[in-house]
């Protein structure tokens, strides 16, 4: 890698708690290849913020937060929730002041729903049963305008992995923080539920999905051969919808594309910024 270039940094927030994921692989198999393919001075820095209590300064200029297994209303309070506010609260403080190029943040799935909780953007809760699989997400009327989404379709395909859920978006404080949500969870007619918030712009540089942009078809084959989630998905949605499970993940028009598309686009919007500033 040529060193003449201008360094563009990244932080990666580990949110998984030692708990063996994919998530984190994706993760930085996607920023090494968008270093590679943009031929880039792109450095990253894992951050291990629930098990060691790890968080960056306010110093990288992207900032990437993963997923994580839990409750995220339990860790309202923990040393780890409060260092991890102070970070956030630091980087919007950043963005509103005129000093230097803004920075920009990615939330998936755990952090989302984090970030929900603190903005009181929506209901935070236990959903009935786990959802999991290969889903369709549907764009609002936001959403058909959002960068990150250049390149999918209406709607698009990503993987959904979680107990906890947001929902029931509470509109004026989404108008009152200037967020805007941007795609919904699937509609099922048959089930009196609530359709969960899938992605929200919470402001110009802050950006987040309830499901995994990250996840490739490797890890997603990996995880589900394994027998215990086999049996799990077998016995909660039946043998014909796991064997479609994994027929979705050689399409390339369902989570191939969502991989390739969302966090490069987010990236491409980030770095941009950074190098007009």
């Amino acid at each position: 890698m040529t060193t003449d270039k201008q360094e563009i940094k990244v932080a990666v927030l580990d949110l998984y708690n030692g708990v063996a994921n994919q998530g984190m692989r994706c993760i930085l198999d996607i920023i090494a290849r968008y270093r590679e393919v943009n031929d880039l001075n792109l450095t990253y820095k894992v951050f291990d913020v629930r098990q060691k209590e790890e968080v960056p300064g306010t110093e990288f200029d992207i900032y990437i937060s993963s997923g994580g297994p839990g409750d995220p209303l339990e860790s309202e309070g923990t040393v780890w929730d409060d260092k991890y506010f102070e970070l956030i609260d630091a980087l919007e403080a950043h963005n509103q002041s005129a000093a230097g190029p803004k920075k920009h943040v990615f939330f998936i799935c755990h952090s989302f729903q984090l970030m929900c909780r603190r903005m009181g953007l929506g209901a935070v809760n236990l959903r009935r049963s786990p959802s999991f699989g290969v889903l369709p997400v549907h764009v609002t009327e936001h959403g058909l305008f959002e960068q990150i989404f250049e390149g999918l379709t209406d709607p698009f395909f990503a993987v959904d992995s979680r107990s906890w859920q947001v929902v029931n978006a509470d509109n004026e404080q989404l108008k009152a923080k200037g967020a805007a949500l941007l795609a919904i969870e699937k509609e099922r007619p048959h089930v009196d539920l609530p359709r969960a918030l899938m992605a929200i712009r919470f402001n110009e540089c802050f950006i987040g999905t309830q499901f995994h942009p990250e996840a490739d078809p490797f890890g997603m084959r990996a995880y589900l051969i394994t027998d215990e989630k086999k049996q799990e998905v077998v016995d909660e949605h039946g043998e014909q919808k796991y064997i479609e499970m994994l027929e979705r993940l050689e399409d390339p028009d369902m989570i191939m594309l969502t991989e390739i598309t969302i966090i490069p686009n987010f990236l491409d919007q980030a770095i941009l910024s950074f190098q007009e500033a």
